[in-house]
Formats: C-alpha cells, sequence, structure tokens
C-alpha cells in the first residue's frame, strides 16, 4: 500500500514542465497550442501541450486550479459562459480583463481573427429549399437538425436560438462536432452549428446561413493565462496578438482537417507567415507515438488495478463476513459502476485536477465492484464442513481466512480481477480527454480528423491488449484449476 502511495505522490507531482499549454479538442485550438508551444520552446522555455482536453469547462477549471497555464479562449464565450450572469458586453476586453483578474486569469489582446458560430447546409440543399438566413429555417420544420453537444448547452447555443428565431424543429440531435459534419455532407443531418473558421465550409461546400437577428455574440480567439505565469512566456504569447488573420486560420486548419498534415507542422507554417518566426516542429514517428501511449496506458491501469486490488480483497472478505456491511458494501461499489465514465472524470478535476492522477482515480473507482463482489463470493460459497473443519483444528478467524478462506476463493478473486483488467484498458481510453494520454490519445485525434489509419492507431494496440489480458489471467485460472484438482 505504501509503494502505491508513492507512486501516485510521484505521479501528482512529477510534472517537470515549466508552463502548461491546454488545447480544446478541435482542431483550430490544437494547432494554436502547438503554436504557442513551438515559440516558447524557441525561447529557451520549458513548456509542455496537454492536447485536447474536452470542452470549455475542463480548461477553464483546469486554469483556475492551476493544472494548466494558457490556453486559447474566445470573447463569446469568456462573457456568456465563463462570467455568465456578469452581463459583461464581450466587445468590451476591458471590463473582460477586469472580471477576469478578479479570478486570478489575465487575457491577451486579440490574435486577430473571429471564430463565432453559425448555423450551416449543404450549398445544394440550401440552394434548392430558398435557405440563405436562419430566419428561413421557420418555413421548414421538416429539416433534420444535428448540434454538437457544446452548443447544445450553451447559453448562446440552441435553446436561445430557438427563442430568438421562433424556430418550429424539434430538438435535434446531439453529436460530436466532427460527426455532425460527415452527417451533412452525407445527407442524414440537414442542419448543423458550423465554427465560422472551419476548413470544412469551402471543402465541404457548405452554405453559412446568415445570423440575421445577430444572435452569436463576438467570438475574438485571445489567450486566457493564469497571473502568475512568468513573463518570459507571456511575451510569446504577446507576439501572437493581432497577427493571425481570418483566412490564415482558415487556411491552417485545412491543411490539417483536409489535407491531413501534422498540427506541429502546421502550426511552424502558421507562425512562419504570420510572424516570420522559424520554428522546428518535432513530429514523432508512428512506433514512436504508439510507445508512449502504451506506457501511458500500462501505467495507469496497472497502478489503479493494484490499489483496486490492495482495497477491493479486504472488502470483499467483509462482506462475505459482514451480511449488513456487506450489503452496503456491495451498494456502494455498484452505484459507483452505474457512472458514466466522462462525467466521473469531470467530477474528480476540482480535486486532483488534469493527467494521469484523476485518470488512474477514476479506474480504480471502477475496478472495486468486480474484485469485491468475487471476493465475497467466493468467501461465502466454501462449503460449511470445510469451515467446521477449520475450527475443529483450532484455527482463528485470520489463520482461517489466510489458510482455507482466501486459498479457495481464490480462483474467483482470478475472474474477479479479469473482468476489472479488461474494463479498465477499454475505460483509461476516456482518460484522454483530461490529459493522462494513453491509447485514447490517437483515437480522439483521428476522430478529429477523420483519419482512420491515426484511430487504429489506438484501436488496435487497446484491443490488442485487452486479449493478453484476457488470455494471461486465462493461463492462471487454468493453472489453479490444475492445481486443485485431485
Amino acid at each position: 500500500m505504501r509503494l502505491a502511495c508513492i507512486l501516485l505522490v510521484v505521479a501528482a507531482c512529477g510534472d517537470g514542465a515549466h508552463v502548461r499549454i491546454g488545447s480544446k479538442k478541435f482542431t483550430e485550438s490544437v494547432i494554436l497550442g502547438d503554436a504557442a508551444t513551438e515559440l516558447m520552446q524557441q525561447a529557451g522555455i520549458e513548456v509542455e501541450h496537454r492536447r485536447e482536453l474536452g470542452g470549455t469547462t475542463i480548461l477553464w477549471d483546469a486554469l483556475r486550479a492551476g493544472e494548466l497555464d494558457a490556453y486559447v479562449e474566445y470573447t463569446g464565450t469568456i462573457a456568456d459562459e465563463l462570467l455568465a450572469g456578469a452581463g459583461i458586453d464581450p466587445t468590451d476586453d476591458a471590463a473582460l480583463r477586469t472580471a477576469l483578474r478578479a479570478r486570478g486569469v489575465e487575457m491577451s489582446r486579440p490574435l486577430g481573427f473571429s471564430d463565432t458560430y453559425a448555423l450551416g447546409m449543404r450549398a445544394d440543399e440550401a440552394a434548392r429549399l430558398g435557405i440563405t438566413t436562419i430566419s428561413d429555417l421557420r418555413a421548414h420544420p421538416e429539416l433534420v437538425l444535428a448540434f454538437s453537444h457544446e452548443f447544445l448547452d450553451r447559453k448562446e447555443g440552441w435553446g436561445s436560438l430557438r427563442s430568438r428565431y421562433g424556430l418550429p424543429q424539434q430538438d435535434p440531435t446531439g453529436m460530436e462536432h466532427e460527426l455532425a459534419y460527415r452527417g451533412l455532407l452525407a445527407g442524414s443531418v440537414q442542419v448543423t452549428d458550423l465554427y465560422s473558421t472551419d476548413a470544412e465550409i469551402d471543402a465541404g461546400h457548405l452554405r453559412v446561413l446568415v445570423d440575421d437577428l445577430h444572435h452569436f455574440p463576438d467570438y475574438r480567439a485571445v489567450w486566457l493565462y493564469r497571473s502568475d505565469l512568468d513573463a518570459r512566456a507571456v511575451a510569446q504569447l504577446d507576439r501572437m496578438a493581432g497577427a493571425i488573420t481570418t483566412a490564415e486560420m482558415i487556411r491552417a486548419n485545412a491543411r490539417a482537417r483536409v489535407d491531413g498534415e501534422p498540427e506541429p507542422a502546421v502550426a511552424a507554417d502558421l507562425l512562419a507567415r504570420t510572424l516570420g518566426a522559424r520554428v522546428s516542429a518535432a513530429v514523432p514517428g508512428r512506433a514512436s507515438r504508439i510507445w508512449t501511449h502504451t506506457r501511458e496506458h500500462l501505467g495507469m491501469v496497472a497502478v489503479s488495478m493494484l490499489l483496486a486490488t490492495l482495497v477491493s480483497i479486504p472488502l470483499g472478505v467483509i462482506a462475505a463476513r459482514r451480511r449488513r456491511i456487506g450489503a452496503a458494501i456491495l451498494a456502494v461499489v455498484g452505484l459507483i459502476q452505474t457512472l458514466p465514465s466522462f462525467a466521473l472524470l469531470v467530477f474528480m478535476i476540482p480535486v486532483l485536477g488534469i493527467g494521469w492522477t484523476p485518470a488512474v482515480a477514476a479506474l480504480f473507482l471502477y475496478s472495486l465492484l468486480p474484485i469485491v463482489r468475487n471476493t465475497a463470493q467466493g468467501i461465502a460459497g466454501i462449503a460449511p464442513s470445510l469451515r467446521e473443519s477449520a475450527e475443529a483444528l483450532g484455527l482463528g478467524p485470520w489463520a482461517r481466512l489466510r489458510l482455507v478462506e482466501l486459498p479457495l476463493a481464490t480462483p474467483a478473486i482470478v475472474a474477479g480481477l479479469k473482468t476489472a483488467a479488461v474494463i479498465n484498458v477499454g475505460t483509461a481510453t476516456l482518460g484522454a480527454l483530461i490529459g493522462a494520454g494513453g491509447y485514447g490519445q490517437p483515437i480522439l485525434t483521428g476522430i478529429r480528423l477523420d483519419d482512420r489509419a491515426t484511430i487504429l492507431e489506438g484501436a488496435i494496440p487497446a484491443a490488442a491488449l485487452a486479449i493478453l489480458v484476457q488470455v494471461g489471467f486465462g493461463l492462471i485460472e487454468r493453472w489453479l484449476a490444475r492445481r486443485a484438482a485431485p
């Protein structure tokens, strides 16, 4: 147990990067995160880019908790989401800075482009129906709408947009932004939300519907960074202010999403074109990436399983020997198992931050039920005659547990460990959403970029690891069965 605690402390404290840049799970944010990282590396600043961390809430909470030092945000999001209720005009930079500074956060000057929300359709479909503005949607209640989950939940998103325009459509389907685009191009979706700098607008021949009632606020890109961020790092972020036009950002997004160029290389080219900066863009090879993700994934699974084993077996013993307490223990670990994985990860951010530690904690919690349940069932299922024989030999409770009950319950315990380990291997892929890495990182990147090879870079090793776990525990179970045979 002491070793496990030491491992957790080292993991939590072992972040040697001086500056931690965050990015959301969409291409533009990742490119800008890479650009800032490359500028800081060129300036001799030790820096880490924590890529594709999910949505606004995750990055904002991580920034305020000190888990991140900077990330790109948009003024409309700051005013309507991060400072909701303050009634600040998103065009009033001075008011935004004052409100943010009270929360320990600074805002850079705008980077030079805006990336506002919009609604879009395939151009041929919009032309056939005569739709050019959002107001035109009122005449077409039959249209199929699908929006990103974040757009559905935002203050200026679907709910307020429908009220403002009086739209008759039924509640739309929620899906990932990239998947909604694919549905739009395939014809299964007719209207979706866009970002005005999305590369798919030109590449997919889409029509951006005019926001004729001016519903969407101003979404100028800025850096948010902690007030205590090193001045050298702030200077590098300031270099990007006013330098990136909308056309340049669309071009960069297209190179990554449409042409399939690596984002670090796209970021380096963006800096060269806008700042004249010559930076190196190190792009690791596929084998190197797989090895890195394997180490990250194995680390999460191994440590969480170690902790779960040390906690679950004693809990299973208590559950077997004390029925009332056991019922409560099984109810609690069963309830934990029903919690959605991503929700559990998000709940842990205020306490454990982002990265490896909350991912391990979540995996630990998900491993409890199968091990506790199998341990309790294995001990409870021991024949009464064997217990009576142990008592007749004068063995006390702890001696009976060590010499009789646990050995006889071992096959059931191993089966529980196998189930927990297989669950862990799959669930650990979600750790990428909070910066824990692992096989989930290439899977998320591949989905975002519509790159099947990158998806398989994470999916195949994850499946192979799950099979190896099953085979390994299967061999252990067979060995135990042979050993128990007369």
